[in-house]
């Protein structure tokens, strides 16, 4: 017997009283832009950091790098790669 297959999510949910709601993707990209920019106006950038998986592309660790030290502001990103 096989199991029964998962519904998977084909669109954003955002949490609003408790719950979560659909959304659309902008509202969704919106709110995380916005989570980020208050951490790192309420707090210092340094304490935004991200790991990188060194199976992925040279090119995503790039943007991910670039991401972090561009928008972010911090120098805070590692990965696997020396292991």
């Amino acid at each position: 017997m096989s199991k029964p297959m998962k519904a998977r999510l084909t669109q954003p949910l955002v949490r609003e009283n408790g719950s979560h709601r659909p959304a659309t993707w902008d509202e969704a990209m919106d709110r995380v832009t916005a989570a980020f920019r208050k951490s790192i106006d309420k707090n210092d950038p340094r304490n935004f950091g991200m790991f990188s998986c060194s199976k992925t592309t040279n090119e995503l660790n790039y943007a991910a790098q670039k991401f972090v030290r561009s928008v972010m502001g911090t120098n805070n990103i590692d990965s696997c790669n020396r292991t």
